[in-house]
Formats: structure tokens, C-alpha cells, sequence
């Protein structure tokens, strides 16, 4: 039997707990004084960012790294619901970023933010450190290719061959044969929004995300 050319996509995907938290948080102010708007809306700042500064001693912690945006002040004016023009109303806004490697203190930290007034949490998104991603980003590789040998040999097998041999292994759509070309290797992190309220007296208990780590990849083998 001649040689038959065999083309597959091999992947591997495996679940890893979150090791770092990146959180957003908003502040937010409006009404018809844009001096006290603003005023309002940096004594928020000022209290948020005090609750970071404390907690940002190191690079392993608990804030590895944290951002901010200066206070932006924004004026329109809105229309009622009968199509009438309504006084002027100012808006002032910003966001912190801050990046955490306790969740114990995240979850402290987020009771502490929403309790201030004008402040909220936007969002949490779970990651993996850099290390232990490339890590799990090499694991992930080799098995997708493991993935596509153990693919193509059952190919092989199925039509009477023993054996194959790789001519060419490629990031996925390389080859020129898959119409979809996903990612050779990524990390799905899930995020969660949260709305700022009153304080409870349960403590907050956030649930870290489980991160899935992904690689494809094609592959061309030679069947004898």
C-alpha cells in the first residue's frame, strides 16, 4: 500500500487553581455642583487608594501591583421623559486596578472599598502567576502533540497501516489545511462583577476560579 499523508489537530486542556486576583474599582460621582462633585469623588479616591497603599509592601504581596486613573470630570445635560432639557449635571469618575496574591485579603479589601461611599467594585478576574502559566503553557503543548501522534496512529491503524512518522507540526491554520485557526495556547480566566452595597456582618468569602489552560496543534504525518 502506498504512503498515505495523514493531517490532524492535536489539543490539551488542563484546570489550574487561580493564584492572583485582579480587581477593578470604580468611583463614581454626580449632581448639579461640579466643585463638590469633584470633591466628593476624590475623598473616595483618597480612601480607596489609602486601602491599597497599606496592603502594597512587596512584589509578593498581598497587592502585587496596582494602577489609578486621575479624577475625570465629564458635564451634560439629560432630557426628561417629556423631551425637556434639564439642568446641567456634573460626573466624575475613575478606576483602580490592583492585582492580589492573598484572597484572604481580597475579600477584605472589597468589604473595606464598598463600604465607602461612592466606590464599587467592577470586576474580579482570576489568573495564574507568569511562571505557572508558562509552565502549564508548556505542559499544555506537548500533550497536544502527544494528542495528534496518538490521533494519527489510530488513523493509520484504522486503514491497515502501522506506523507514522511527523513531517511537519505547526501553530494551528500553519499548515494551511483548518479553515478555523484558534490559539496555539491560551488561559481562560472567568470574572465576576460585583455592585457595591452596605456592609454585611458575614464576612466576605470570594471563590477563587479555576483557570483552564489550552493548547492546539496541527500536525502532518507520513503512513506506512
Amino acid at each position: 500500500m502506498p504512503e498515505t499523508v495523514i493531517t490532524v489537530q492535536g489539543q490539551h486542556s488542563a484546570w489550574y487553581p487561580a493564584e492572583r486576583a485582579t480587581v477593578t474599582a470604580t468611583i463614581s460621582a454626580d449632581g448639579p455642583d461640579r466643585d463638590a462633585v469633584f470633591a466628593r469623588a476624590t475623598k473616595a479616591a483618597d480612601a480607596v487608594r489609602a486601602s491599597i497603599t497599606t496592603r502594597h509592601h512587596t512584589e509578593t504581596g498581598p497587592i502585587t501591583r496596582w494602577s489609578s486613573d486621575t479624577v475625570r470630570v465629564w458635564s451634560h445635560r439629560p432630557w426628561s421623559d417629556t423631551g425637556k432639557l434639564l439642568p446641567l449635571v456634573h460626573t466624575a469618575g475613575l478606576d483602580f486596578t490592583a492585582r492580589f496574591s492573598s484572597f484572604e485579603e481580597l475579600s477584605s479589601w472589597v468589604e473595606e472599598v464598598v463600604a465607602i461611599k461612592g466606590a464599587g467594585i467592577a470586576g474580579i478576574e482570576w489568573s495564574l502567576t507568569e511562571a505557572k502559566q508558562a509552565t502549564a503553557a508548556t505542559e499544555a503543548r506537548s500533550r497536544a502533540v502527544k494528542d495528534a501522534v496518538a490521533k494519527a496512529t489510530v488513523y493509520a491503524q484504522s486503514i491497515g497501516l502501522g506506523t507514522v512518522t511527523a513531517t511537519a507540526i505547526a501553530d494551528p491554520g500553519m499548515l494551511g489545511d483548518s479553515a478555523a485557526t484558534p490559539p496555539p495556547v491560551y488561559a481562560q480566566a472567568a470574572a465576576m462583577k460585583m455592585r457595591g452595597g452596605a456592609p454585611s456582618d458575614t464576612p466576605l468569602a470570594l471563590k477563587p476560579e479555576q483557570i483552564e489552560v489550552q493548547a492546539s496543534v496541527d500536525a502532518r504525518f507520513l503512513a506506512r
